[in-house]
């Protein structure tokens, strides 16, 4: 946007004569005198500028989600990054003697028109102080000692007069100097009877109106068009109430068509149609909450994905970052061995001491020799992650938190590994990192595999070590299949499935045995998604009973297979729990079981 703008503006200066008028230096002076005698009017000229200044402010939702008014936050930080933006005199003069800007018929090209009044009234002003002063000045004189009393009368109403009203001026501008917009707003949030009434909302829109008209002032100054631009982020992470009332601000904002207001949304789309339908003060209005959404936002633009370099520098800078700290526990840890191994002195005390000195080198050096020995381990674990030739990183997402999880939880992985099997249990770091992507991406359908593999070794038909996951997967898919509806929610946190069976079925074909001892180092896994599905597999695997058989109904079969009476027909079914194979005594077909 700001590469746009610049183009924009580059193009436009090669038609018109005019420059832009800067706010700093000399220009803020003049800008300030501007404001005060000076009153701005929207020409033909102005509406058909084309070059654009773009004013970013970003607003985390999550900040104010604790607050009843979340929008009143909104409209709070947007006060708050226009005084920032420039200065809190400029917009403190305008509250107080600002005009805003007018319009003209015809096609004037005169974009100012002098403040007549105000500048009659300030010259009065000042004529009575002086006036005031010269007559207190008089009466102080020994040739007026006649009409000392008259002269010092009038003067001192002169001046008190005069001085009052500027000094009025001066104080309503340190007023708003000192006391912000967003103090001025928050104070009405705090009064909770305000708050809940009407007026509250008629204050804020003051607020709002205000920082337009000094914004259409500043863009007829410096003679650009403006436009502030709000990125919205953490708005998916708020309660529904809070999203609706963040989303009527906007439109609030927006209502009027020359607002100079940009909103950028940076959220999930899902979660927040979900907010709008489950909110109550939605129902009727916000039933399908992309239908809403569709109808409020103007520009629906999805993040497209991420290339293979794009993914690869981001891992790169990822790494690198954990790289600075790996290398300087290296060099640490290098230092402390070499400070370790010299300095033989005189042997003149007492060989106890000497001894575990002696021992306690050996056990830091020892110590420094693992940590340097994890140290290599993890540069080159991390290393895979944003190698172009490895196909690893083709299995890491494109978001950037997931990267810097998975980059961040490798090296405590791989510590574990080393502090429980020493060199790794045959294990190399570039499957340490695999099995975390692995853990990090597929964590239902991982521990789906897992349980499956406890289940049968619980029950004494556990596979054979060599035996790969996928294998097993694939056996116990169908099942999986089966609970789909229960676990939802969880099988929403695997990525695409097409991907799990490559990462299984060809690029990292783990074993059982490699499974079981990764195992006990992963703490990327969340271990209660294999207790909900034992808990499931647990109950499905129970028989449930047949319903009671009543009493009347039985009647059992003669051995001379005779005719039963009419009212023990059902005398010799088999019960509920009998095999399905079961045959009557005279030969007859087997009964179907309930």
């Amino acid at each position: 946007m700001q590469q746009e703008a610049t183009q924009c503006e580059a193009k436009e200066l090669q038609h018109v004569q005019w420059q832009p008028r800067p706010v700093q230096g000399w220009g803020f002076s003049k800008l300030l005198w501007y404001l005060v005698f000076l009153q701005p009017i929207i020409t033909e000229v102005h509406l058909r500028r084309k070059n654009v200044k773009f004013l970013f402010i970003r607003f985390s939702a999550w900040q104010y989600a604790g607050t009843d008014k979340l929008w009143a936050g909104l409209v709070t930080t947007l006060c708050e990054g226009i005084r920032q933006q420039y200065g809190a005199l400029p917009f403190s003069l305008y509250s107080v003697l600002g005009k805003k800007a007018a319009t003209r018929p015809g096609c004037r090209q005169r974009e100012w028109h002098c403040r007549r009044q105000l500048c009659l009234t300030l010259l009065a002003l000042l004529a009575a102080l002086s006036l005031g002063m010269s007559l207190l000045y008089l009466s102080m004189g020994s040739h007026a000692l006649s009409h000392g009393n008259l002269f010092r009368a009038f003067g001192g109403a002169a001046t008190t007069l005069s001085s009052s009203g500027l000094l009025m001026a001066v104080y309503s501008v340190g007023k708003h100097l000192f006391v912000s917009q967003r103090k001025r707003i928050e104070r009405l949030v705090l009064r909770e009877k305000f708050g809940s009434h009407l007026g509250f909302m008629c204050e804020v829109k003051k607020e709002v109106r205000l920082l337009t008209d000094f914004l259409c002032f500043l863009e007829i100054y410096q003679r650009r068009r403006l436009r502030v631009v709000l990125e919205i982020t953490g708005l998916d992470t708020c309660y529904p109430e809070r999203v609706v009332g963040v989303l009527n601000a906007i439109n609030t904002l927006l209502s009027d068509s020359h607002a100079p207001f940009i909103f950028i949304l940076v959220v999930d789309p899902s979660i927040l149609a979900s907010c709008l339908e489950s909110a109550c003060s939605m129902k009727g209005t916000a039933d399908n909450g992309y239908v809403f959404l569709n109808r409020t936002i103007t520009l629906p633009f999805s993040v497209p994905i991420m290339g293979h370099r794009t993914k690869l520098q981001f891992l790169h800078d990822a790494v690198r970052s954990r790289d600075d700290l790996l290398y300087l526990e290296m060099t640490r840890n290098v230092r402390s061995r070499g400070g370790d191994g010299g300095g033989d002195g005189d042997g003149g005390g007492d060989v106890e001491p000497l001894l575990e000195m002696e021992e306690q080198a050996r056990a830091e050096s020892a110590q420094s020799v693992l940590e340097v020995q994890a140290a290599l381990s993890i540069q080159e674990a991390l290393c895979c992650l944003h190698d172009e030739g490895d196909c690893l990183f083709e299995y890491v997402p494109d978001n950037v938190v997931s990267m810097r999880r998975i980059v961040n939880t490798v090296p405590i992985t791989v510590r574990l590994l080393q502090q429980q099997q020493g060199d790794f249990g045959g294990l190399s770091p570039r499957q340490a990192v695999a099995w975390v992507v692995l853990a990090n991406q597929w964590p239902c359908r991982l521990s789906w595999v897992l349980q499956c593999l406890e289940d049968r070794q619980q029950a004494g038909g556990a596979p054979e070590a060599c035996a790969r996951l996928w294998d097993v997967f694939c056996d116990h898919s169908l099942e999986l299949h089966t609970m789909t509806e229960t676990l939802q929610k969880v099988l929403d946190l695997d990525g695409d499935p097409e991907l799990f069976q490559r990462f299984l079925g060809a690029d990292f074909p783990f074993t059982v045995s490699e499974a079981q001892r990764l195992l006990r180092c992963t703490v990327n896994l969340d271990h209660s998604i294999r207790r909900r599905m034992g808990l499931i597999r647990a109950v499905s695997t129970l028989k449930s009973p047949g319903p009671p058989k009543s009493p009347a109904r039985k009647a059992p079969h003669t051995a001379s297979g005779a005719n039963h009476a009419p009212g023990a027909a059902w005398a010799g079914q088999a019960p509920a729990h009998a095999c399905e194979a079961h045959q009557p005594p005279d030969g007859g077909k087997s009964r179907p079981m309930a």
